[in-house]
């Protein structure tokens, strides 16, 4: 076996990504057409992305559906060198794979993930689960833990939710999250909306909006109806959006966090 399938620790190189190799078995579908299976991913963190993604030895790559780009993109991926376009079944997705120029890289394939950017391939397994958006960071813990703090929420001086029973989210990278039993927020100030989003650790959410006056912006309060079994906890609960309201607990005004969401809410 290489370095390469044999490491242990992050490694970084001169384009400033990181990478280390995974022993996690991962298959890349388009609808049904097998893209990747590999045995021998590699892990890659860009410059500025807190989350990674995977890179493919081409060995375990069905290459034969890849097209050099027809229109490659710049300015995306860290040091792109070559862009390839995927068919299958007729349809062509466009810039859909990529190589990176990096030496310990070179061998490798990475390749977009429909629920993250839309485009790419739209189902990812590890082993015989299935994931989404984007692989999961072994060096990240989600905890859900029980707690009998007292939190309350207030949007525009109006306290929406306050409970003694709350379960909090402590995540790698984010603040901590405090989700409230749906008892105990005003869900008749909020309005439900069409938007979803998906998570590797806690799975896909629904949203609510403010339905009430000031600058707040939309999709703040969220929940998880069918939460992955490692968060169970959180089930049918409901939690917001630190970066834009005001939290108290336990008689503290926390400080609003400054995260990717501060300025960017879903």
């Amino acid at each position: 076996m290489t370095a390469l399938t044999t490491a242990e620790s992050l490694r970084g190189t001169p384009e400033g990504l990181l990478w280390e190799p995974s022993d996690r078995w991962v298959r890349g579908r388009k609808d049904k057409v097998t893209v990747v299976d590999s045995h021998h991913p590699v892990l890659v963190w860009e410059p500025g992305v807190p989350v990674p993604l995977y890179a493919f030895p081409r060995a375990e790559v069905r290459e034969d559906l890849l097209r050099p780009a027809k229109n490659p993109p710049t300015g995306t991926h860290t040091g792109s060198q070559i862009f390839y376009d995927l068919e299958v079944d007729g349809e062509s997705l466009e810039n859909a794979a990529w190589t990176f120029p990096a030496a310990d890289l070179a061998d490798h394939i990475a390749f977009e993930w429909f629920r993250r950017t839309g485009k790419g391939l739209d189902h990812w397994y590890e082993e015989e689960e299935e994931i989404f958006v984007h692989p999961r960071d072994p060096h990240k813990r989600v905890d859900a833990i029980a707690s009998s703090r007292h939190v309350q929420v207030e949007i525009e001086g109006t306290v929406v939710a306050d409970t003694h029973n709350p379960v909090l989210v402590f995540e790698t990278g984010l603040p901590t999250r405090y989700y409230f039993p749906r008892e105990d927020v005003r869900l008749d100030l909020f309005t439900p909306t069409d938007h979803h989003t998906g998570c590797p650790y806690k799975g896909t959410a629904a949203y609510w909006s403010w339905a009430g006056e000031g600058d707040v912006p939309p999709n703040l309060l969220w929940s998880y109806a069918a939460p992955l079994p490692a968060v169970g906890a959180i089930q049918g609960l409901l939690a917001f959006y630190n970066e834009v309201l005001d939290i108290t607990v336990d008689g503290e005004r926390l400080e609003r966090p400054v995260t990717h969401f501060s300025k960017k809410l879903p």
